[in-house]
């Protein structure tokens, strides 16, 4: 039971304007924004950040953007965003094969030396303690430009906001996230804990 439900869809219309943005990326508003909205204000400068953060301006793609998501709240061990990011991963064009593989990334073949550079990083930077040290940072400097980590670090740190909310909230967990996490991140563990 979360510690505070969501309030529906049309409790804050302004709000949920805003929120069409997650009918792309997730196919649906999510609980998290659903409680944020007792804060009208909250949920609003949420949304434009997370627009800010996913937004592409160089390298870093859509689907990038998700895994290092992805990677950051597994090792956060937020269930919730686990099944959040695996999902809009697939949707932004990750295939079956890149989703099944994500914690093999540093073998293989299906992922860029850029690609583990960045989530190398992503792993390091969302452990406590943080774990970033010269050789990653030196590896993500190699490999991507100034403005591509900005972006990097930016989807690492929302998602540190994300894991802290939705653990602590307990939120509950929608019918299209669940079923992502259960095709494509169950032989990696995963559950939905908390989040029912």
């Amino acid at each position: 039971m979360p510690l505070i439900a969501p309030l529906s869809t049309d409790h804050d219309a302004e709000v949920m304007a805003l929120a069409t943005f997650f009918n792309e990326t997730l196919g649906f508003p999510p609980n998290s924004i659903l409680t944020m909205q007792r804060r009208p204000a909250i949920a609003k400068a949420f949304i434009g950040l997370n627009k800010a953060v996913m937004e592409n301006r160089g390298r870093v793609s859509a689907e990038q953007k998700r895994l290092i998501g992805y990677i950051a709240s597994a090792t956060a061990g937020c269930r919730y965003c686990e099944a959040h990011t695996i999902l809009a991963a697939g949707r932004y064009g990750g295939s079956a094969e890149r989703l099944a593989a994500i914690w093999e990334y540093k073998s293989s073949p299906l992922f860029s030396e850029a690609e583990k550079a960045a989530f190398d990083f992503a792993l390091a930077a969302a452990s406590i303690p943080n774990g970033v040290d010269e050789s990653i940072a030196a590896n993500l400097r190699a490999h991507w430009d100034e403005g591509e980590i900005v972006e990097i670090l930016g989807v690492i740190a929302l998602f540190g906001f994300l894991n802290r909310w939705n653990d602590s909230m307990g939120t509950t967990l929608e019918a299209g996230a669940e079923n992502a996490a259960l095709a494509n991140l169950t032989g990696a563990g995963w559950n939905k804990g908390k989040h029912r």
